[in-house]
This record gives C-alpha cells, structure tokens and sequence, in this order.
C-alpha cells in the first residue's frame, strides 16, 4: 500500500520540528501502522506455535458431529 503524503512543517530555531498532514492522510498512516502491528503478532503467534501440533478443519468438523462437505471441483 502506498500513500501519498502532503506534510508541512513547522520550525523552530531553523531546524524543523513539527509535522502537519491532512487528516485523511493520517488515518490512513494509522490504519497503515495498526496493520503492520497485527500482521507482527500473526506472525509471532505464528513462530510460537511452530512446534505445535495441528489440526484440520475437517478433522475439527468431524470431532463436533457436524458435516463434511466435499470440496467443490474446480474448472
């Protein structure tokens, strides 16, 4: 995903010290970051239970008494 910025910047003392940016443009940079947080933990999560053993949703299925439906064929 790119997004494109319009920041302006606020100074002081010469050197810039504040970022302004139309409030759409910072949703989107924390829609942006909150995605990139949970794709981390995913990915964590997922590095922690490496090592576990698993178990299929038609296993799951099975176990609960519910149906198994076919998987459909594709063309």
């Amino acid at each position: 995903m790119t997004i494109e910025l319009h920041p302006e910047y606020l100074s002081k003392n010469g050197k810039k010290e504040f970022v302004i940016l139309p409030y759409e443009e910072f949703e989107a940079l924390q829609e942006l970051l909150e995605d990139l947080e949970d794709l981390e933990d995913l990915r964590n999560a997922k590095l922690e239970d490496a090592d576990k053993p698993s178990i299929s949703l038609a296993e799951v299925k099975q176990q609960l008494g519910l149906s198994v439906s076919p998987t459909p064929a594709r063309e």
